[in-house]
C-alpha cells in the first residue's frame, strides 16, 4: 500500500463523513450512508487485507460518530467492519476493480444492503428498533439505490480525476 492511496483513502472516507453529516434524515433516524459509499471506492484499489480492516474500522468510527438512529453507535461500527470485509471478498473473487464501473455498482447494490441489513439486525438485538423491523427495511431499500445511483457519479468523477492526474 503507497502512500498515495493512505492519502487518496483519508480524502475519500473525509468526504463521505462531510456527506454523512449533511445528508437529511428519511425515517426514524435513517440516512442514506455515504461514508458506506466512499468506503467501498477506497476498498476498489486495496490490496492489502490488514488495510481493508483498517478502513471498516475508521469507517466504522467515523459513522458511529455522526449517526442519528437512537443507540446505532456499537451497530454502525460492527456493521462497517463485517461490510468491509464482505466487499473485499466479493471484489477479490470477481476480481473487480475500481475501472470495471458495472462490477463496482452491483458491488456498491449488494455492500449496501448487506450493511443496512446487517447494521438493522444489530440494531433489534442491541438496542431495539424505534419501528418494527419490516417498517424499517423499505429505507434499506432505499440507500441501496441512492447508494448505487451516487456511485455513478463518484466513478465518473474519479476517473476523470485518474485520468487528469497522470
Amino acid at each position: 500500500m503507497t502512500l498515495k492511496k493512505f492519502v487518496l483513502s483519508s480524502v475519500l472516507l473525509a468526504a463521505g463523513l462531510l456527506l454523512h453529516q449533511i445528508s437529511p434524515n428519511f425515517i426514524f433516524g435513517m440516512k442514506p450512508d455515504f461514508l458506506l459509499l466512499m468506503m467501498f471506492v477506497c476498498l476498489t484499489f486495496v490490496e492489502d487485507y490488514k488495510f481493508v480492516f483498517v478502513i471498516g474500522v475508521i469507517s466504522g468510527i467515523l459513522t458511529a460518530l455522526t449517526t442519528t438512529f437512537p443507540g446505532g453507535q456499537i451497530p454502525n461500527f460492527i456493521d462497517k467492519i463485517i461490510t468491509s470485509q464482505f466487499v473485499y471478498i466479493f471484489m477479490k473473487i470477481f476480481n473487480i476493480k475500481l475501472d470495471k464501473s458495472k462490477g463496482v455498482i452491483i458491488t456498491t447494490f449488494l455492500g449496501t444492503l448487506v450493511s443496512g441489513t446487517v447494521f438493522l439486525l444489530l440494531a433489534l438485538i442491541m438496542v431495539g428498533l424505534p419501528a418494527s423491523f419490516a417498517a424499517l427495511y423499505p429505507t434499506v431499500i432505499l440507500a441501496t439505490c441512492i447508494n448505487s445511483v451516487g456511485m455513478v457519479f463518484t466513478l465518473k468523477m474519479l476517473n476523470r480525476a485518474i485520468k487528469y492526474a497522470h
